[in-house]
């Protein structure tokens, strides 16, 4: 059958965002403010572009619960909501780290930047994991609600 189109595009976007990220925390050691500045936006576009998929597909289709054995469903939805607090954490910093930057707020942008850059890589990493666990390693579970998804009821 493959892996599921929507889950895999997102899952594009959020790597795609992750990149962007690294590329642009290079370009602000160089010195490449304006480079910086437009790949950052690319990078939150991504972000946003798998923030619409991701809830679109949630809101119209459901999403897939774990299709893993048993045994390894607690250690699974432990992770999973790890990860949700993770990606929602750094959305936050991600708006208010942008935000600083645009105003040109720049003490706050330039401290809050690395925290908010490594929170996003982990999201991004949780989340291929995520991916992995439920499309590749493992067959997904039933296309359902996201309260019974993620906890099992």
């Amino acid at each position: 059958m493959g892996v599921p189109f929507l889950p895999t595009l997102s899952t594009f976007f959020i790597i795609l965002s992750a990149v962007l990220v690294a590329i642009g925390w290079y370009l602000i050691v160089q010195k490449k403010v304006e480079a910086h500045k437009k790949t950052m936006l690319a990078a939150a576009v991504a972000a946003v572009l798998f923030l619409i998929i991701y809830v679109s597909r949630t809101i119209l289709v459901g999403n897939t619960s774990f299709g893993g054995p048993d045994d390894l469903k607690i250690y699974y939805t432990i992770f999973l909501i790890f990860h949700i607090i993770l990606a929602t954490t750094g959305a936050v910093f991600g708006v208010v780290t942008i935000r600083a930057g645009l105003k040109n707020n720049l003490v706050k942008h330039r401290k809050l930047g690395p925290i908010t850059s490594i929170i996003w890589f982990f999201t991004a990493i949780t989340g291929v994991a995520v991916y992995l666990l439920l499309y590749v390693f493992y067959k997904g579970g039933e296309v359902t609600s996201m309260f019974r998804a993620i906890l099992g009821f």
